[in-house]
């Protein structure tokens, strides 16, 4: 059913190849690995997979440092790896997507290596220069605390060189038509084998027009139309998935008001209130960048809706009092802090384990609208190594079972530590020992995905807030054809009661929990007397019919 548009009702679950199952005992995570636990992943409920980088790199930045753009990583495999496994997804119905990481190179790349060598080499334009070091050198970095500017000195190329990252991550000139032409040489040798899309990495500055003399921020939007026009003239039903942490009324110009841009975009507006909502259970924020995300996507552009992901939780776009509110709730030691915006923890740990408001999140992450990003590990709750350097901490090893290191690898030392002590260690927290207990946080993922798949009114319909008179409540109603959905969210730690008015005024319809057999009947005024418990939520469906039609 609508398989253009397949990515609207998609369940994307993201990993690192070299972080979930080493097959060879190498130490590192590798494709023929990642075959063998497709299975796995079918069985769990996604849909489609999105690989971090995994082509040859000297892994400075964990493969965002890309060396050849048509390769594979020696310890993760070959290219012959690459396509028996996207051969064996397909098999299985599983889509994949990949990190497109065309903003910078690694500073051994041979582009680069061969733009700093000469004034007149081919690829010098490819990169961007200064004889003299910009007057703003020392803005606009990513990593603030970890960068010190964004203009480096060659000796070799006897320039500055400019890096909105690391210094050893040169940006590409993308306003070179050059350059673009190979990005899409790229995108077309990886569709050819197999991939179904790709999550564009830093997508407002691939499109920003950079260089020592330019100032403000021009932003070239004709260029991802580029993108998204030769990728589905390669594959019809191909679809791009843009990272790009912008404020809702600009996200319209990333989507393209036709909708001939991205196909998909991270709604991080709305995910930086869900934690807000989590530290002080006011869910009004929420509610408002509900609203305010809602009219800018065209009908067939779709938000990525996640929780925690391989980077830090981002609280830029947070009020400075906010942000404290989430920090003291989360990251109350400064160490578990980054860049002094972020937190660089796992869901797990941040919630203290607590499986009531660890299904809670799950429930939002699967009811919110758009397309539900999770990411590997957090269906068992994994937990997080603070004692590794920056975003290291939640990149360690998927933990398989009780056996040494985890069931990751048959190694004494893999390449990333496997978490061993505590209440996350891989002895309390594996997939083994959820597998074999029906009530463990894996069965519940396996069973809300499964449901989710059940709702297609949350990728396809429409949606609006209904009124709960109470700020700790949120209500949502999706209408797609003759269907509708409410669901319910508590965010506070006590029991609430409200009154909710789900349709017209002496609507009879009941409310159908489709999780329980906890149903409701309206009063004679079509009014729905509902009560949580803490941090409680309900799936509903409106209507007098069976819940599973279609």
């Amino acid at each position: 059913m609508f398989s253009d548009i397949w990515y609207k009702n998609a369940i994307i679950y993201s990993l690192s190849v070299g972080s979930f199952l080493d097959s060879n005992g190498d130490g590192v995570g590798d494709f023929h690995g990642l075959e063998e636990r497709l299975d796995y992943l079918q069985g769990l409920g996604v849909t489609t997979l999105w690989l971090m980088p995994f082509q040859r790199s000297p892994r400075r930045d964990h493969g965002y440092d890309i060396v050849d753009h048509y390769s594979i990583d020696r310890c993760y495999g070959t290219l012959g790896d690459f396509v028996a496994f996207t051969h064996a997804a397909r098999t299985r119905g599983l889509r994949i997507i990949i990190d497109l990481v065309i903003n910078h190179t690694s500073d051994r790349h041979p582009w680069f290596q061969s733009a700093r060598s000469s004034p007149d080499s081919p690829h010098r334009d490819w990169y961007l220069w200064s004889k003299e070091k910009p007057a703003n050198a020392d803005e606009g970095m990513v990593f603030p605390g970890v960068q010190e500017t964004t203009w480096t000195w060659d000796d070799k190329a006897e320039a500055y060189y400019f890096h909105r990252f690391y210094k050893f991550q040169p940006d590409l000139n993308t306003a070179n038509p050059a350059v673009q032409e190979e990005i899409l040489k790229i995108m077309g040798f990886w569709i050819q084998l197999g991939v179904s899309g790709f999550r564009m990495d830093a997508v407002p500055f691939i499109i920003m027009r950079e260089g020592a003399n330019v100032t403000g921020q021009e932003l070239q939007f004709d260029m991802l139309r580029n993108f998204r026009a030769f990728a589905q003239w390669r594959r019809g039903d191909l679809a791009l998935l843009a990272e790009a942490n912008v404020p809702p009324e600009e996200s319209t110009e990333f989507f393209g008001r036709d909708g001939d841009r991205m196909h998909m975009m991270f709604n991080f507006p709305v995910n930086q209130r869900l934690f807000y909502a989590f530290a002080t259970g006011d869910a009004r924020p929420v509610a408002e960048m509900l609203d305010a995300t809602r009219d800018v996507v065209p009908d067939t552009a779709q938000w990525g809706i996640f929780l925690r992901n391989h980077d830090e939780l981002d609280l830029g776009r947070l009020s400075e009092e906010q942000r404290d509110r989430v920090f003291a709730a989360f990251a109350p030691d400064p160490s578990m802090r980054l860049y002094g915006r972020g937190i660089r923890r796992r869901l797990a740990p941040m919630l203290g384990g607590d499986r009531r408001r660890l299904e809670l999140a799950y429930s939002l992450l699967f009811t919110l609208p758009g397309t539900p990003v999770l990411y590997y590990g957090d269906e068992i709750g994994m937990g997080d190594d603070l004692s590794l350097p920056e975003r290291d901490g939640c990149r360690t090893p998927m933990q398989w079972s009780a056996d040494p290191q985890g069931g990751f690898t048959t190694a004494d030392k893999p390449v990333h530590p496997v978490i061993r002590d505590g209440d996350f260690g891989f002895h309390a927290i594996n997939v083994a020992k959820q597998r074999r207990d029906p009530q463990s946080l894996l069965n519940w993922m396996e069973r809300i995905m499964r449901m989710r798949k059940e709702c297609p009114e949350i990728g396809l319909g429409t949606n609006r807030l209904l009124d709960t008179g109470d700020p700790a409540l949120l209500a949502l109603r999706y209408d797609w054809r003759d269907n509708a959905l409410v669901v319910v969210h508590n965010f506070a730690g006590e029991e609430k009661s409200l009154i909710l008015e789900p349709g017209e005024k002496d609507c009879t319809d009941q409310l159908v929990n489709i999780l329980s057999d906890n149903h409701s009947h309206p009063d004679e005024a079509g009014r729905h007397h509902l009560t949580l418990e803490p941090y409680g939520y309900r799936w509903f469906r409106l209507g007098r019919g069976d819940h599973l039609r279609e």
